[in-house]
């Protein structure tokens, strides 16, 4: 090959790679169109999630709540190969329950509960307070976290949201049948 023809492949494989990652981010639902961070400190791009069913919630490390982590994992592990994806977000808006940094959420998440689902940086989920995700759940649902570990059910297709109230366990007769449908969903 010469020069020429070697530029003109470059050009043309980063327009492949340019039109794909558009292409794949228009296809990216609205509520996911997010670029966050992890509470390891690596970028995720909410996108990837995009034709999964995600459960967002927001979690506290020192709440009544907190054995919830337990059975959040137990759901991620049950039910990720089906589709479902569930995704933490540490705040602490409700009792000061959350007033570690990032890294010891972190241990405190892998050592205590196991915890291997996807949990972003600490941010704030209240109306006043929210981070872009959650700021955009409560206005689809019109419900707003009145407590540590509120949960938001999306759809596949990123349309549909629901919301569940904090007291709510993850293994919910309610929770599970709100899950499975959406999991049976195209």
């Amino acid at each position: 090959m010469n020069i020429p023809q070697i530029l003109r492949l470059l050009a043309w494989s980063s327009f492949s790679i340019i039109g794909a990652s558009a292409h794949a981010a228009s296809q990216c639902p609205k509520l996911l169109n997010h670029q966050l961070t992890s509470l390891q400190g690596q970028p995720v791009n909410l996108c990837q999630y995009s034709g999964r069913v995600v459960l967002f919630v927001n979690t506290a490390s020192y709440c009544g709540n907190t054995p919830q982590y337990a059975g959040l994992e137990k759901l991620h592990e049950q039910l990720h190969a089906r589709g479902l994806t569930v995704v933490g977000f540490p705040a602490n808006d409700f009792g000061e329950q959350e007033p570690d940094s990032n890294a010891q959420i972190a241990k405190f998440c892998k050592l205590t509960y196991k915890v291997k689902f996807p949990m972003m940086e600490k941010s704030g989920v209240t109306r006043n307070n929210a981070n872009p995700v959650f700021a955009q759940l409560i206005a689809a649902t019109g419900d707003e976290p009145e407590w540590n570990f509120h949960k938001y059910l999306l759809s596949r297709d990123g349309k549909t949201v629901q919301s569940f109230p904090a007291g709510m366990q993850p293994n919910d007769p309610q929770l599970l049948q709100a899950i499975e449908h959406l999991l049976a969903q195209p």
